[in-house]
């Protein structure tokens, strides 16, 4: 079941006193439905498409208003690994992200790091660029690189609009098998 409450502290950072200063206040949503709806409203809300980071395995997310500190926490602590086919990019989002978001950025990330040759790079900042038309993404060294926003997609929404645009197609028999050639069967 999926709750949203506002507390002064967090009871799952509860032996971590700097975990529990910057979630002092948070609005805190719980439940795996509950998060994904709320952690890709808060993308969108801050301009980002809404399937930049897709992490569907969640049991706490949290936000901040007054300092826009946010987490993510994936259920039994898992870290889950999503590929971008348009960008042709392997991502992993370990048990805990959190970052300090922004209209258009999220900044001091951790919990992030992408596939690049055959290393895993942390990603420590998200930003929008050119309009919001590409999304960069800066690496713990300083090294960036953006693509198109159209490539972060929200895979539910393409999904659901590929329904409406083809009902018919959906509905329609699965076309009959063609009759077997006689040289087919020796």
């Amino acid at each position: 079941m999926a709750s949203l409450t506002v507390s002064k502290a967090t009871p799952a950072a509860a032996g971590n006193t700097t975990a529990n200063k910057e979630r002092e206040g948070a609005e805190i949503v719980t439940g795996a439905e509950a998060c994904y709806a709320h952690s890709k409203e808060m993308l969108k809300g801050l301009g980002f498409p809404g399937g930049v980071m897709p992490m569907r395995g969640l049991e706490e997310c949290g936000l901040v208003r007054e300092t826009g500190y946010v987490w993510m926490r994936q259920e039994k602590g898992k870290a889950y690994e999503h590929y971008f086919r348009g960008t042709g990019t392997r991502v992993r989002y370990d048990a805990e992200v959190t970052a300090y978001v922004e209209e258009g950025r999220m900044k001091r990330m951790t919990g992030v790091r992408s596939k690049q040759m055959l290393m895993w790079v942390p990603i420590v900042e998200m930003s929008l660029v050119d309009g919001g038309e590409r999304v960069y993404f800066k690496s713990s060294v300083g090294i960036g690189r953006s693509f198109p926003a159209a490539a972060f997609a929200d895979e539910d929404e393409d999904a659901a609009v590929d329904e409406k645009a083809t009902p018919a197609a959906a509905a329609a028999p699965a076309p009959a098998p063609e009759a077997a050639d006689a040289n087919d069967e020796k």
